[in-house]
C-alpha cells in the first residue's frame, strides 16, 4: 500500500510517498507551483525515482496554494493542517511552527497531539517571503545560496524599514550607493524577515519547540535572525520544503488504510 501527498504552492511543487508502514519512500522538489508544468514534473520525479505508477498509489491528497486545481486528488487538505500534520510527525515535540515559502508566511501553534490551536497567514504581499528573498539577491548580484555564507561576515547589519518589497529593493539600491556592504546589507535583509515573520509567530504566541519549514528555512542566515528576533532556538525540520507534501501523505495514508480495514498490504 503506498499513499501520495502533492504540495501545490506559488513557487515550487512538491511529493512525499508513504509505505505501508507510513515510512517516507521518496520526497521530491521541483522549483515551480501553481499555473505551470511544476505538479506534473514533481509527479513524474517521485514515480521515476521509486519505479511506482499512479495505479500503484491508494490514496492522493493534495494540498497548498494550487490543491484545488491538481488532477487525480482524492481529497484536499489546507497547508494549515498539512503542515501541521507533517512537523507533529517529524518533530513530536514541536509547538510553533513558522514556514517561509515563496510568497507566503504562516505561523501555527500547535497542541500536545499536534493539532492546530491557533494559526496566522500572511498571503496578501510578498514581504518576509522568498520571493522577497530573491529580489534582494538579484539586487545584490548574488545567489540564495550564498546569501547564509555571506550574512556571517557582516559587522553592521543594515536596518531594511520598508515593508514593500519594491520599496525595499529601492532602499537596499540606496545603501549600495552609499557604500554599505553587501554582507551587512544581506543581514539587513534576513532580519527584515525575520522581522516580519515573527510578527506572524507572536500573533500566534510562541509556545514551546519552534519548528521552521519552507524553502527560506534552507537559509541559515534567516534562521539565526528568527532565534535572535524571538530569543530562543530554532529547529529546521528535516527537508523543510517537504513538510506540508508529508502532512498531506499522511491523510492518505488514512484515507487508505481505513479503506481496506486491517489490510497494510
Amino acid at each position: 500500500m503506498y499513499a501520495l501527498g502533492v504540495d501545490v504552492g506559488s513557487a515550487s511543487s512538491k511529493a512525499v510517498i508513504l509505505d505501508r508502514n507510513r515510512k517516507i519512500v521518496a520526497a521530491e522538489v521541483v522549483q515551480a507551483g501553481t499555473g505551470t508544468t511544476g505538479p506534473r514534473r514533481v509527479m513524474e520525479q517521485i514515480f521515476s525515482k521509486t519505479g511506482l505508477h499512479r495505479e500503484d498509489i491508494v490514496k492522493l491528497v493534495a494540498t497548498g496554494y494550487g490543491r484545488m486545481r491538481f488532477e487525480g486528488a482524492d481529497r484536499q487538505f489546507s497547508e494549515i493542517s498539512c503542515h501541521a500534520r507533517g512537523v507533529h510527525y517529524l518533530v513530536p515535540e514541536a509547538r510553533t511552527i513558522l514556514d517561509i515559502g515563496g510568497q507566503d508566511a504562516k505561523a501555527i501553534r500547535l497542541g500536545n497531539g499536534g493539532e492546530v490551536k491557533q494559526f496566522f497567514m500572511n498571503d496578501k504581499c510578498a514581504a518576509g517571503t522568498g520571493r522577497f528573498l530573491e529580489v534582494m539577491a538579484r539586487v545584490l548580484e548574488t545567489d540564495l545560496e550564498r546569501m547564509a555564507a555571506l550574512d556571517t561576515a557582516a559587522d553592521s547589519p543594515v536596518s531594511i524599514s520598508s515593508t514593500c518589497t519594491v520599496f525595499a529593493e529601492s532602499e537596499v539600491i540606496s545603501q549600495l550607493s552609499h557604500g554599505a556592504s553587501r554582507e551587512n546589507i544581506i543581514a539587513g535583509v534576513h532580519n527584515s524577515v525575520a522581522a516580519k515573520a515573527c510578527g506572524l509567530v507572536g500573533r500566534c504566541g510562541v509556545e514551546g519547540t519552534v519548528v521552521m519549514t519552507g524553502g527560506v528555512a534552507q537559509n541559515a542566515g534567516v534562521v539565526r535572525a528568527v532565534s535572535r528576533e524571538l530569543n530562543r532556538e530554532i529547529l529546521v525540520a528535516p527537508n523543510p520544503q517537504t513538510a506540508g507534501a508529508l502532512g498531506a501523505a499522511l491523510y492518505a495514508w488514512d484515507d487508505a488504510r481505513r479503506e481496506r480495514g486491517d489490510e497494510t498490504g
